[in-house]
């Protein structure tokens, strides 16, 4: 039997401000991080119907994942990652999501650190 095809909805390079890092440097003030989501969903019925509510309310998540980054304090980037995951998570229509975060500068001679995770 095949495998069902979701279909993906994505939230490229949403740009945010949060403490994340484990150097008491990193803990002073906010840095920039970089988020893209990929929500995956059976879109077909909202492809139909032209409905929001048969489709994922992404610009709701939107803002569920600004409130939860902006006043998160982690250390680790991979803990902050799992929790936007989480959010997604939440929403009953998406059954897979992936979540990859950027923390630019945060290495010295590259552009960016990232952690992607799929749950």
């Amino acid at each position: 039997m095949a495998e069902r095809t979701l279909d993906a909805i994505h939230i490229r390079d949403l740009a945010l401000r949060c403490i994340v890092g484990v150097y008491p440097e990193e803990r002073e003030a906010k840095q920039d991080v970089v988020i893209n989501i990929t929500l995956y969903a059976d879109l077909s019925a909202a492809c139909r119907s032209d409905r929001l509510e048969d489709t994922v309310d992404y610009k709701a998540i939107k803002k569920k994942v600004i409130a939860e980054v902006e006043s998160s304090e982690c250390q680790l980037l991979e803990h902050l990652t799992e929790r936007v995951a989480a959010i997604c998570l939440k929403e009953p229509k998406v059954e897979r999501v992936k979540v990859v975060i950027d923390k630019p500068g945060a290495l010295r001679f590259a552009r960016t650190v990232a952690v992607e995770i799929v749950r």
